[in-house]
């Protein structure tokens, strides 16, 4: 796993070959980060990585700087490395919970600029990730919501939906609300 941009930009970081996980690839990162850095002063974003996993995304965004980094994972493994890799590089504005995603966001509070979702691919209630995140008013007004998910999915129907990007089997699907 690369750092693409920023202050880390080069450095690969080597989570542990246990984790149950499917990085984003460095292509569809690659070309995430540069439409979000089009629309974005990122290190004026405050961000939440739902589904952190590796860390993949939280470690691009404090690279970049962002202001402050919530990073959310149910794997035990997942949140440890996450914690420990943050740490070891002085990324002081991650933060790191264990927990489950779906009811977190029924309970959370507080509103971000940028919400980053990679679920399991198999999970079938990702649909429901943009329904909880309006819902809870997770956003803050010119926020964007990231899904991704397996290319063939469709979350075009979705209420606040505005476009996908599609990189091989994994696409990003945008949301805003206003």
């Amino acid at each position: 796993m690369r750092i693409i941009g920023g202050k880390l930009k080069g450095i690969r970081l080597q989570p542990p070959a246990n984790l149950p996980v499917r990085p984003t690839t460095d292509m569809a990162k690659e070309a995430l980060f540069n439409i979000l850095n089009n629309k974005y002063d990122i290190e004026n974003c405050t961000v939440l990585d739902l589904f952190c996993g590796t860390g993949n995304l939280t470690f691009e965004f404090a690279s970049r700087e962002a202001e402050s980094i919530l990073a959310i994972d149910q794997d035990y493994g997942c949140v440890n490395w996450v914690k420990n890799t943050a740490k070891q590089h002085n990324f002081d504005q991650v933060e790191v919970h264990k927990g489950d995603v779906f009811k977190l966001l029924k309970q959370m509070t507080g509103s971000y600029d940028l919400i980053f979702a990679d679920p399991p691919y198999n999970l079938p209630n990702i649909p429901q990730i943009p329904i909880l995140v309006l819902e809870q008013k997770l956003l803050k007004p010119n926020g964007l919501l990231i899904v991704e998910h397996q290319s063939h999915m469709k979350m075009n129907n979705q209420f606040g939906y505005t476009e996908t990007r599609k990189y091989g089997n994994s696409s990003f699907s945008f949301f805003e609300f206003g």
